[in-house]
């Protein structure tokens, strides 16, 4: 059993300020028993975040920073593409850039509430414009989520939505020569997209047009097959992390810890290898079950390490 939980840590100003007064007894005692098999710690100015980094190197995935090939994977499992192809992928998310008088802010995808129905109208309307530059869309299982086959990805970082959501654009997709083509490509679609009868519904509806669309996940997959089976990854720290809503991540957390946290240490109890990871900003941590003698178990109730402690480290 592998548990992968990001956004456990958040180094902004709401969630450190909790951290002291977070209560996590299950948190605590499977940690006491646990040792740490591997340590990934980089600057939170990193593409790829730690729970991305920590999920690819469980799945035999590999590629440098803002190249992890999210896109080429899911396109070669879905039959897209086939093993081996070496083919370039992206991946293009729906989104609404709000226009603030001095920046452009990223709005969190993941509130957009894109049906099939709208994603597939757009899908369509794109495809003529993305021909010319030599990309070919294709839908994802996931709507508002394309994904995409072009030259253009198999060597230009792109960061991830998790990092990218809630902050300027600018921070995170500078106008570089290299990133020129997507904007030209974004500049398009806007104007494209403002024409659209789905953004027309939408704002009649109440919610905010789609105007763009980020990109992720590029880069080509290697030879090696990448695992079918990776941790189970659980989200439910995202939202509130990624809005700074402290009651609401010490919430997610609480019920984090009476569940699956819970099922895990029941499991260690059991006898059951499990592994944790807990990732922030900047680490991803993995926990797991690891030989020791009387003496370095004696040593580690000793020098207990609580959850807090680790967390704020993250």
């Amino acid at each position: 059993m592998h548990l992968l939980i990001p956004f456990a840590g958040r180094r902004t100003p709401a969630c450190q300020a909790v951290l002291s007064r977070l209560q996590l007894p299950n948190l605590d005692a499977l940690l006491t028993r646990l040792a740490v098999l591997h340590d990934d710690t980089q600057p939170d100015t990193t593409l790829s975040p730690p729970h991305e980094r920590a999920l690819g190197r469980a799945l035999g995935l590999e590629g440098a920073d803002g190249l992890l090939p999210w896109a080429a994977r899911e396109a070669q499992r879905t039959g897209l593409s086939r093993a081996g192809s070496n083919e370039p992928w992206g991946v293009f998310t729906l989104c609404h850039w709000e226009v603030a008088i001095d920046e452009v802010v990223l709005d969190d995808p993941a509130d957009m509430a894109i049906d099939e129905a709208e994603s597939q109208a757009l899908l369509e309307a794109a495809r003529p414009f993305f021909q010319e530059d030599g990309i070919v869309l294709r839908r994802s299982g996931a709507p508002g989520r394309w994904l995409a086959r072009g030259e253009m990805f198999r060597s230009l970082p792109s960061a991830s939505v998790d990092r990218a959501a809630g902050r300027p654009i600018s921070e995170w997709a500078p106008l570089t020569d290299a990133l020129k083509p997507l904007r030209k490509l974004q500049n398009e679609m806007q104007m494209l997209l403002y024409t659209q009868r789905v953004n027309d519904e939408r704002i009649a509806r109440g919610v905010p047009p789609i105007n763009s669309f980020w990109l992720s996940g590029t880069g080509v997959l290697g030879t090696a097959p990448s695992a079918t089976e990776g941790p189970t990854v659980d989200t439910s720290l995202r939202t509130p992390a990624l809005r700074d809503d402290a009651l609401a991540w010490t919430a997610a957390w609480q019920a984090l810890d009476a569940g699956p946290v819970a099922e895990l240490l029941a499991a260690y109890r059991q006898g059951t290898a499990v592994q944790l990871t807990l990732c922030g900003d900047r680490s991803a941590r993995q926990f797991g079950v690891q030989p020791r003698g009387p003496l370095g178990w004696f040593k580690n109730l000793l020098n207990r390490t609580q959850a807090t402690t680790v967390l704020a480290s993250l």
